[in-house]
Parts: C-alpha cells; sequence; structure tokens
C-alpha cells in the first residue's frame, strides 16, 4: 500500500485555493454569499492560507434546510470559505483514493453516475439471466441513515491508512469533526453533512471497506453500489438471501451501521427491478412512476416561474432539455412526447 506523505502544500497554498475557487463559484455566480467573497477575494484567499499553515483555520458553522428531491433531506450549508477548502481538499485527496474504489461503485465519481449505475446493473441481469433463458434474482439493500451514521472515528482511521501527513490528518479532524448529526447528538461523533463536497469522497472512502469485503471476502461476482443503494444478482435466490447476514454483521462490526430492515428485498427480474429512477424489465426499461409524476410537476413549476419572471426562459429550455436527457435512457418515445407537449401547452396558455 502506498502512503502519502507531506501533502498538505498541495491543499492550503494559495495557488490551489484560488484554483478551489474557481471551481467552487461555476453556476454559483447570482449568490449573494458568492458575490461578497468576491468583491474581496484575493484578501479572503491570503487569509485562509495563512490561517490554514499556522493551524488556526477554524471550521464554521452549518445553515441547514429540508430539500426534497425526491425524498426530504436535510442539507447543511458551509459558508464559503469553507467549502473552498473542501475543494482543495477533495482535488489533493481524491486521487489518493479513487484507485482503491472497485469499479462497480458509481457514486460521485467521475465517468461514473446513476445512468452508468443503472446500465452496469442491466448488463448484470442479462449476463446471469443468460439474455433472459433463465430466472434470475436481484437482492438491493440500503443502509439505514448512512449519512447520520457515519463514525468519525472509524474514517479517520480509513484515511489515516493512506494518509500519513500530520497536518492534512488534523484539517481532516477539522472537517470531519464540524458537523455532529442531530440525530445521535455531538457526543457520539458520527454524522457527515449532506452538502459538503468532502462528504461525498468520505462516504466513498467509508463504504469502500465494504465493496471490498463483498467482493473479496464475500466473493460475490454481480455486484454494484450507488452511494448506500447496493445490489446482487444471482440466478440462485437462496445464495441471495445468504448473504444479508454476514455483510449485516460485517457493517454492524467494522462500520458502525447497519441496513434498513424495510430496505432488504430480493426480486425477481421479470417482476421489474426499481433502481435509481428506472425500472429494469428483461425487454425495456422504464421510468419509475413517481420520478414521472416529479418531472411533470417540476417542470410546470419552471415554466410558472418563468411566466412570472422569476427566472428565464433559458432557464425553463435547459431544465426541459435535462428531463429528456433523463428519459433518453428508458424506452420513453411517448412519455417524452406527451413532456414535449406539455411543455409548449403550459408555455401558450
Amino acid at each position: 500500500m502506498k502512503y502519502y506523505h507531506n501533502i498538505f502544500p498541495a491543499i492550503i497554498q494559495p495557488e490551489p485555493l484560488f484554483c478551489a475557487w474557481e471551481g467552487f463559484k461555476k453556476g454559483k455566480s447570482p449568490r449573494l454569499d458568492v458575490q461578497e467573497f468576491d468583491q474581496n477575494v484575493e484578501t479572503h484567499i491570503f487569509a485562509l492560507h495563512r490561517d490554514l499553515r499556522s493551524a488556526q483555520y477554524k471550521h464554521g458553522p452549518y445553515n441547514g434546510f429540508m430539500i426534497c428531491d425526491p425524498k426530504q433531506r436535510h442539507i447543511h450549508k458551509a459558508s464559503v470559505r469553507d467549502r473552498i477548502v473542501h475543494h482543495a481538499v477533495f482535488s489533493v485527496l481524491n486521487p489518493i483514493f479513487e484507485p482503491t474504489f472497485i469499479a462497480h461503485s458509481f457514486s460521485c465519481r467521475k465517468g461514473k453516475g446513476t445512468h452508468k449505475a443503472v446500465d452496469a446493473l442491466e448488463r448484470m441481469l442479462w449476463k446471469e439471466s443468460q439474455n433472459n433463458t433463465r430466472t434470475c434474482f436481484v437482492l438491493q439493500c440500503d443502509i439505514n441513515k448512512f449519512f447520520d451514521s457515519v463514525s468519525h472515528p472509524v474514517l479517520k482511521s480509513q484515511i489515516s491508512k493512506r494518509v500519513r501527513d500530520e497536518n492534512v490528518l488534523w484539517l481532516m479532524d477539522e472537517i470531519i469533526d464540524s458537523f455532529s448529526s442531530p440525530r445521535f447528538g455531538p457526543d457520539a461523533r458520527k454524522g457527515l453533512p449532506i452538502g459538503n463536497l468532502t462528504s461525498q469522497l468520505f462516504a466513498n472512502v467509508y463504504l469502500n471497506a465494504l465493496d471490498q469485503f463483498i467482493k473479496h471476502d464475500l466473493k460475490v461476482r454481480h455486484y454494484l453500489r450507488y452511494t448506500d443503494d447496493f445490489a446482487i444478482v444471482s440466478a440462485d435466490r437462496s445464495y441471495l438471501h445468504s448473504l444479508i447476514e454476514p455483510i449485516e454483521s460485517f457493517l454492524r462490526t467494522h462500520l458502525d451501521l447497519s441496513l434498513h430492515p424495510r430496505k432488504i428485498r430480493i426480486r425477481k427480474y421479470a417482476q421489474g427491478i426499481d433502481f435509481l429512477g428506472y425500472v429494469i424489465l428483461p425487454h425495456h426499461r422504464v421510468l419509475r412512476t413517481r420520478t414521472k409524476h416529479r418531472m411533470f410537476r417540476k417542470l410546470h413549476e419552471r415554466v410558472v416561474s418563468h411566466k412570472s419572471g422569476v427566472c428565464s426562459e433559458d432557464s425553463a429550455e435547459q431544465s426541459l432539455q435535462s428531463y429528456l436527457g433523463v428519459l433518453s435512457h428508458a424506452n420513453t418515445h411517448d412519455l417524452q412526447s406527451e413532456l414535449l407537449n406539455r411543455y409548449w401547452f403550459w408555455k401558450t396558455e
């Protein structure tokens, strides 16, 4: 295993901090806090550099708010200053940990994503069903309250297995300990904030241990994961059932996590596999009904916002094209036509 020393300067020098600022502010220029930071950006960046270099940097508090996407989530937003640090940390640590991840870990990785994950699951189903000539099944599991339940000591231990720079480990302590899940309280030392760029990397680092256990200890052939949702494909239903207990035991013993008891299911391929917004069937793929309804509702809201002057026509058009892109990954010709027809009707009514 390769160890990394003396990487702190690559995070905290002014040049990488300015690069982190440029990456962070893309698409965020209209936001008031970004505009305020931008007015004296050089002063802010050099002050941040001095605080990091002298170990005087303290991560600030979070601004919490709720979103529905599609289920309700509690987002915690850090200050612009702290988010620049997150981007700088990500740019250095992600290349260190990326080579350790399995190929079929799809969340928040370059060249991966939801559509690639659905494609990969579909290929696994084709192989295991021998091109739909035999029955196969999918075990799907969801980790219970994953982001709330991440153990700070376990995460720090995982990072320190590769990173041996004491200054970087100090900064990891500052970022990781800046948040404690309200579900468990500050003394529990648990939780990652949904909203930090670093949380995406930390989630993959944390669950890489599960990936390695399933692939190399349990020797599962057809396995993939997207954040805290994972799927295993097999023609043997009893084999899939036998995997649940060792996976639960590993999560509990090594990661201080548990499976969501109501989201452990073994489903026959012919019944349709509901995964990441799509339903995969032996001869076609469709959009999940809830996803379809949410798409139509949000596009209508965007058109109404445009007509009332809240957002531009380009913004509404971009939303339409984004949704058409989602539909292009399934057998949805009629649905695409319906979405276009409704869009033009809403614009002209």
